[in-house]
């Protein structure tokens, strides 16, 4: 479904990605893990097309998203949903208006339609009543699980959660977890997300793709990947610094 071939992204004389390759094949949960600032957010920013590639390229159904015009672009973003880290809910409006925004900004449905559908995404991420309340009136965890709603309610094959459990408590992020592995189970979506938390990781993802210096270092599926004996692997999944020397 999606392919990443070499890419390479610049900002001024920063190099973030350095030649980048993947593939995530339909139906598939993976998760990118790497260090904060090493990258994840802007290799996701190219698969959905918000980023191009300095170099390479980023291929979505084998099509080159750089060859799109905006118009072919935008067909293209129809297939993903996407919760980014701050669950980016608009303040002014209410969860039912959040959730309903891209289904009454493209007209494609009535009013008693888009009504079924928010409570359907509304009902499977445990938000179910609060289509008035206003953003400000909700925890941490209920904003991001708008979020999921919001992603999930015009059922896109591609699902991206960038850092997903950032600023949750566990208990909270747990429960985000346990609600992305099961939309992944009940809706057959792609999913594909960035995190540097080992936790989530374990629990919403198939395979794992680790990110490092710029590059994909390893990858493989979740439980052998977690337990590698390499050094950076091992020691990024289990938390161990070095000092200078390269001792823990």
């Amino acid at each position: 479904m999606i392919e990443v071939r070499d890419v390479r992204k610049n900002f001024g004389t920063q190099e973030v990605l350095r030649g980048v390759s993947l593939r995530i094949e339909t139906g598939e949960a993976v998760v990118i893990i790497g260090r904060s600032g090493g990258g994840k957010s802007i290799l996701l920013k190219h698969l959905i097309g918000l980023l191009q590639p300095d170099v390479g390229e980023v291929l979505v159904d084998g099509r080159d998203l750089a060859h799109l015009s905006e118009r072919e672009l935008l067909k293209v973003r129809r297939k993903f949903g996407m919760l980014f880290q701050g669950a980016a809910l608009f303040d002014s409006q209410t969860v039912y208006e959040n959730v309903s925004f891209v289904l009454r900004r493209e007209g494609r449905h009535t009013k008693g339609e888009i009504d079924k559908l928010v409570a359907e995404a509304l009902s499977m991420v445990e938000l179910s009543g609060i289509e008035q309340k206003k953003p400000a009136e909700l925890s941490g965890g209920m904003r991001k699980r708008v979020g999921l709603a919001r992603a999930i309610v015009y059922r896109p094959e591609i699902l991206l959660y960038d850092e997903p459990t950032t600023g949750l408590d566990p208990v909270a992020g747990d429960r985000i977890d346990k609600l992305i592995r099961r939309v992944w189970d009940n809706l057959n979506v792609t999913s594909i997300a960035v995190t540097h938390d080992m936790k989530s990781a374990r629990t919403i993802s198939n395979r794992i793709l680790m990110l490092h210096e710029g590059r994909i270092y390893a990858e493989g599926p979740t439980a052998s990947l977690l337990a590698s004996t390499d050094p950076v692997v091992y020691n990024f999944v289990n938390g161990i610094s070095l000092d200078a020397t390269g001792h823990a």
